[in-house]
């Protein structure tokens, strides 16, 4: 019956908006809010809803988007707030990652954005792992055109995930100019070379992992020499294991291909510095099953997820704005300054909380919902919104 299904949508719907809120959400818009979470707290990142329902008078900061974050909002870390849109929120995110952007401090010069101090023009840059944004002139190469690269690796995430030197001679956008020689020069590394490796090696299912203390790595990265590394324990694999022993035990369909290892078997270059991406590189990453495992242990899967750009949440944007165009309501709200939009959706609220709980009355009872009770309710709600606006008044700070 109708009202069945009336009050069976609302659920559904209350439903879902908890779902939304309350997960963690693949990439999203995200803020932080100085004034519930001053410096000296523990960092704390909202949702771009509660940033109108929750913080709306509040100093807040944009942190642009962040993945696989679930919103704080009132949880712990919020001592005299509560969440209005999800009060039973956890205390802990506990999969939350966080760095010095929830702080306002950016880049490796860990300084906030814009910079009063800086009089040097220069774009800042997301690194699409560690998610930290940085300076232009701080990435250890000179970026190329914006136009030219979609995305950028920074020089500690570039060191973290390795085995994207083997990708970068093949997939990278070259940075515009040499930044240092001695830098530039990096290291060359080949499958051929025996020379005995100065670095521990281990070896886990077919993925080799290199085990080094900090100061050997800063030493090999800065020493311009030939150094075998993992390719000498691959050359005296292969002196173990022949080629032609190999091809006795698969035939030429059944032999596993690997793009990393096909590639670590050439020559490439390894630097100190960041490197930058276009737009369809990810698909090019190997999906076999061991480095399938080593994106795993490194906690970058999501590298092969194409979805997972900034780029396609931005298509996503665009494309459910276009969806959108023809909402009057939407069209309201983006022509509106952001004291105009939280009064709006504050009261668009009251009015989406009184006609839920007036429509379930009529659930609850089993009655149908007639012409004339919407209009009752609609003359009420007025008669109501209009006693509260003659007991406030507004000022200008």
């Amino acid at each position: 019956e109708p009202v069945v299904s009336l009050a069976e949508v609302l659920a559904e719907n209350e439903e879902l908006e908890k779902e939304a809120r309350a997960g963690a959400v693949k990439r999203q818009a995200l803020y932080a809010c100085s004034t519930c979470t001053p410096p000296g707290g523990e960092p704390a990142g909202i949702c771009l809803a509660c940033s109108y329902e929750c913080h709306g008078t509040h100093r807040l900061f944009e942190l642009y988007t962040k993945r696989n974050f679930r919103c704080d909002c009132g949880n712990s870390k919020f001592k005299n707030l509560q969440c209005k849109l999800l009060p039973e929120k956890g205390k802990v995110n506990s999969g939350n990652k966080y760095n010095d952007n929830f702080y306002g401090l950016y880049c490796t010069c860990k300084r906030p954005y814009p910079d009063p101090e800086d009089e040097v023009p220069d774009e800042m840059i997301q690194c699409i792992v560690c998610e930290d944004w940085f300076h232009g002139r701080h990435l250890g190469a000179v970026p190329p055109e914006s136009g030219d690269f979609h995305e950028m690796v920074c020089q500690a995430c570039m060191k973290h995930c390795h085995f994207l030197w083997a990708y970068a001679s093949q997939l990278a956008v070259p940075a515009l100019t040499k930044v240092n020689s001695l830098e530039d020069e990096g290291i060359v590394l080949k499958a051929e070379e025996s020379e005995e490796p100065k670095k521990e090696i281990k070896k886990e299912s077919g993925v080799e992992h290199q085990e080094t203390k900090e100061e050997e790595q800063m030493e090999q990265f800065n020493e311009p020499s030939t150094s075998s590394g993992v390719y000498g324990h691959c050359s005296k694999f292969l002196q173990k294991f022949p080629v032609e022993t190999a091809k006795t035990s698969f035939t030429k369909s059944e032999e596993p291909v690997c793009k990393l290892k096909e590639l670590q078997n050439k020559q490439f270059l390894k630097k100190d510095t960041a490197t930058f991406w276009p737009s369809n590189w990810r698909s090019k990453l190997c999906t076999c099953e061991d480095c399938l495992k080593m994106y795993s242990e490194l906690e970058v899967q999501f590298l092969t997820d194409e979805c997972d750009t900034v780029l396609a949440y931005e298509n996503k944007g665009t494309s459910d704005q276009e969806t959108e165009r023809r909402d009057p309501l939407m069209d309201t709200l983006n022509s509106m300054n952001r004291v105009q939009q939280v009064e709006l959706i504050c009261e668009y609220n009251d009015l989406k909380t009184e006609l839920t709980d007036y429509l379930r009355r009529f659930a609850d009872e089993g009655t149908v919902v007639k012409r004339e009770d919407i209009q009752h309710f609609f003359e009420e709600f007025q008669s109501r919104k209009r006693r509260r606006t003659n007991r406030m008044q507004y000022y200008c700070s």
